[in-house]
C-alpha cells in the first residue's frame, strides 16, 4: 500500500506556521528545511500510522467474520446420544472404524480396506456386519476427507444389501480432527490408541455433539475464517475464545459427563478448576446437587456464583439443577410453588399454571420483574437447548468428484465457510465450491452472513 499525499501543500502549511517576513531571504532556506523534515520524518511516521490503523480495521473485520462462522459451527445441531460408528476414511492405510456408545465412550475399533490398492470388499463388509451386530449402532458418521465420498458410497451400498436402510449415514466435517488426535487431551483420553483411532472417535463425537468435541480443538485449526494467519494473533485468540465461552454458556454443560476442556469454558471455572471437578467426579461419583461443587478443591463461593447457572445435573436430587435457574433464585421458585400450590416437579413444564402467574408478585430485592419472567420462561422448558433441530443432509449419489458435476444440476450441500466475498459450500466432491456474493440470492445481499451461515444446509 502506497500513501499518496499533496506534498507541496503540506510543506507550505508547515512553512506558514513560522512568522517570517514575506520578502525575507530565509524563506527559501525555510522551504528546504520544511521539505526535508516532511520527507525524512513526518511522511514515514504518518504512513506508518495510517497503515497501522488500516491494518487494525481490516483485522477487526476479518476476526468478526471468523467469530460469526465459529459461533454458527459450534452451535450446529447435535444428533444427540446415539450409539455411533465413526469412520475416518483412508486409502493406503485403510479406513479406521470406531464404535462409541451413547455417552461418547470408545467401545470397539477396526480397520477396513474398501478402496484401492487393497480393495478388500468382502473383508470390509464382514467387519461392518460384526460391528453393527455386536453393538446397537444407530448412526454412521463418515469423515469428509480424502476418500470420504467413495467410502460413503460403499457403506450405503452395504446398508441396502443388508436391509439396514433405516440406519442414519451422514458425512461429517473432519476439519481439525487431526489436530485433536495429536493433542495432549487426546493422548490423555486414549493413551493406548494411535492418532488414527482418536481421529475417528472425534468424527463420531462431532456427530453426537459438535460443541462438546470442537472445544477440544484450537479454533484456528477448524478453518472457518478468512486471512486468519495474517491478522493480529493475540486479538484473534481473544476474539475466538470469547465466542467459545459464549456458546458453551448459552447451551449449558452437563456437570456429570463434560470433559475438562468443555468445563473450562464455563464462566468462573477455567482449566485448573475444570480438572479438579473431573477428578472429584472420578473419585466420588456423579454430582447429585449443584451445592456439591463447593466440595471440589479450590472451588469457592465466587466461582460457584458465576458458574452454577450454566451447569446442569440431570436426574439429580433437585429438578431445578437441570435448568438454567441459578441457585440464588431457588427461593423465588419456592414462592412460586407455594402460591401455585404445586411442587417443583409439578410446576416444571406446566404452561397453564405458569402463564396464569403475575411476575410482579414474586419480585424481591434480588430478583426484578425481568428476572422473574426469565425464571418462569425457564420453568416452561427447563434446560432447553438453543441449538436448532438436527437434520440429515444427503449428498447426491454418483456425484463424487468435480468431473461428475454438470451445468444445471441441483445439489444439496453444506455451507463450510462464509467470507466477505461469498460462501463456500460442500456438495460432496472433495472440493468446496464458491458461491459468489452476487449469486447467493435473487435479491441484493450486502453481507453473505446475512443470508448464509456455517453448517447450514442449502
Amino acid at each position: 500500500m502506497k500513501l499518496l499525499v499533496e506534498r507541496e501543500n503540506l510543506v507550505s502549511q508547515l512553512v506558514s506556521k513560522v512568522q517570517i517576513a514575506s520578502g525575507s531571504g530565509y524563506r527559501r532556506f525555510l522551504n528546504e528545511v520544511a521539505g526535508d523534515a516532511f520527507d525524512r520524518l513526518l511522511a514515514p511516521a504518518i504512513e506508518s500510522e495510517v497503515r497501522y490503523e488500516a491494518k487494525k480495521k481490516a483485522d477487526g473485520e476479518a476476526i468478526k467474520v471468523f467469530q460469526t462462522n465459529l459461533d454458527h459451527l459450534l452451535l450446529a445441531p447435535p444428533a444427540g446420544q446415539r450409539c455411533t460408528l465413526g469412520v475416518d476414511p483412508g486409502i493406503r492405510t485403510g479406513c479406521k472404524l470406531v464404535v462409541i456408545n451413547r455417552l461418547g465412550q470408545l467401545v470397539q475399533n477396526e480397520v477396513i480396506y474398501p478402496l484401492e490398492p487393497k480393495r478388500d470388499l468382502e473383508g470390509s463388509r464382514a467387519i461392518l456386519e460384526k460391528l453393527c451386530t455386536e453393538n446397537p449402532v444407530e448412526a454412521i458418521a463418515i469423515g469428509n476427507g480424502t476418500g470420504g465420498r467413495e467410502v460413503e458410497a460403499f457403506i450405503r451400498e452395504w446398508l441396502r444389501e443388508t436391509n439396514r436402510t433405516g440406519l442414519i449415514c451422514v458425512s461429517v466435517s473432519e476439519a481439525g480432527a487431526s489436530v485433536y488426535s495429536a493433542s495432549d487431551i487426546a493422548r490423555e483420553e486414549f493413551p493406548e490408541h494411535d492418532v488414527t483411532v482418536r481421529g475417528a472417535v472425534s468424527i463420531a463425537r462431532r456427530f453426537q455433539d459438535p460443541l462438546a468435541e470442537l472445544v477440544k480443538v484450537d479454533p484456528k485449526s477448524i478453518g472457518v475464517g478468512q486471512y486468519q494467519h495474517d491478522v493480529n494473533q493475540t486479538a484473534l485468540k481473544k476474539g475466538l475464545d470469547d465466542v467459545v465461552e459464549s456458546c458453551v454458556n448459552r447451551v449449558g454443560v452437563d456437570l456429570n459427563s463434560a470433559s475438562y476442556k468443555l468445563l473450562a469454558y464455563v464462566a468462573g471455572i477455567g482449566e485448573g478448576l475444570a480438572k479438579n471437578i473431573v477428578a472429584h467426579r472420578f473419585e466420588h461419583g456423579a454430582f447429585k446437587r449443584r451445592e456439591q461443587l463447593l466440595e471440589v478443591g479450590r472451588f469457592g463461593a465466587k466461582a460457584f456464583q458465576q458458574a452454577a447457572g450454566f451447569l446442569r445435573i440431570h436426574e439429580g436430587e433437585d429438578p431445578l439443577d437441570a435448568s438454567a435457574v441459578h441457585p440464588e433464585s431457588y427461593p423465588v421458585v419456592q414462592r412460586i410453588c407455594q402460591l401455585a400450590g404445586k411442587t417443583v416437579s409439578e410446576l416444571i413444564g406446566n404452561d397453564a399454571v405458569l402463564d396464569s402467574l403475575d411476575p410482579k408478585l414474586f419480585v424481591d430485592e434480588k430478583a426484578g420483574v425481568e428476572t422473574v419472567k426469565d425464571i418462569l420462561a425457564e420453568l416452561k422448558k427447563p434446560g432447553r437447548d438453543p441449538r436448532h433441530r438436527f437434520e440429515i443432509v444427503q449428498f447426491r449419489e454418483g456425484v463424487n468428484k468435480p468431473s461428475d458435476l454438470e451445468v444445471g444440476m441441483e445439489l444439496q450441500g453444506i455451507v463450510t465457510n462464509v467470507t466477505d466475498f461469498g460462501a463456500f459450500v460442500d456438495v460432496g466432491v472433495h472440493q468446496d465450491g464458491l458461491v459468489h456474493l452476487s449469486e447467493i440470492a435473487h435479491r441484493y445481499v450486502k453481507n453473505p452472513a446475512d443470508a448464509l451461515s456455517v453448517g447450514q444446509a442449502v
